[in-house]
């Protein structure tokens, strides 16, 4: 089945509300292709080998989770990003990112996809009054200790995280946020949470969590934020009928 560009991009604006954020780039369409879309691509970030991927499945659109255009980048079009957009414009692909919006969905967003695949209870966010869903608390299923909380990450992620081990012989309440969100673990520290996860991690986060006494893990910017997008693609695809793929390009970070 084929659909306007123009339908994705208002159910994707629709479920994601873009405008609810400050974001470090711009949401929604990047760089503008074919108006007539079948195949969608989706993925974590709009590097070169993702393009090239899109273009071997055909497809007439990409969304991703990093895309372009970050505040504070060079706007001129040369190096990677001029080679980047060289081949979505001569195969008339549509990119399409969305970043905070992506992360806080409430039903398929990042967060609460990670919560999904490791089934903890969600019971709010890290900071309501800010915008909800950037950060997520909750509960797990079954209190585990905090070695068996780090191989159940590496067996759901495929990549064993960095554990900073923590007071709490067993961690039942947990606080976490996608992606390169390692300094909200004051505000995970001041809710009191047993553990903090996230996806990267800094020189100076070990000495915190140390100091606070909680268990902390860095999973991977990249293994973290795989599920979102992907759960993007699968809803675009059963509300409009067109094929949606995810294509995992690995990333150790």
């Amino acid at each position: 089945m084929t659909v306007q560009l123009s339908q994705v991009l208002v159910l994707c604006d629709e479920w994601l509300q873009p405008a609810r954020f400050k974001d470090y780039c711009p949401n929604g369409l990047q760089v503008a292709g074919s108006d007539q879309i079948s195949r969608v691509v989706t993925g974590v970030t709009a590097n070169v080998e993702l393009i090239k991927a899109a273009i071997e499945y055909k497809a007439q659109a990409i969304i991703v989770h990093h895309g372009y255009f970050w505040r504070g980048d060079d706007p001129c079009v040369k190096g990677i990003l001029r080679n980047r957009l060289a081949l979505l414009l001569e195969q008339n692909i549509n990119l399409i990112g969305y970043h905070l919006p992506l992360d806080a969905q409430p039903e398929f967003g990042n967060n609460q996809q990670l919560a999904n695949l490791l089934n903890i209870n969600v019971t709010g966010s890290m900071d309501p009054t800010e915008t909800p869903g950037l950060g997520l608390t909750g509960s797990l299923s079954v209190a585990m200790q905090g070695e068996q909380f780090a191989q159940l990450l590496n067996d759901k992620l495929n990549r064993m995280p960095l554990h900073v081990p923590g007071a709490a012989k067993l961690i039942k309440r947990i606080a976490w946020c996608t992606g390169a969100a390692q300094d909200y673990i004051d505000r995970a520290a001041e809710l009191g949470v047993d553990a903090y996860l996230t996806g990267e991690v800094s020189e100076r986060t070990v000495h915190l969590a140390r100091e606070y006494g909680l268990h902390f893990y860095a999973a991977g910017h990249h293994a973290t934020e795989r599920y979102g997008v992907q759960a993007l693609g699968e809803r675009l695809a059963t509300q409009l009928g067109i094929e949606a793929h995810f294509i995992d390009i690995d990333n150790p970070v």
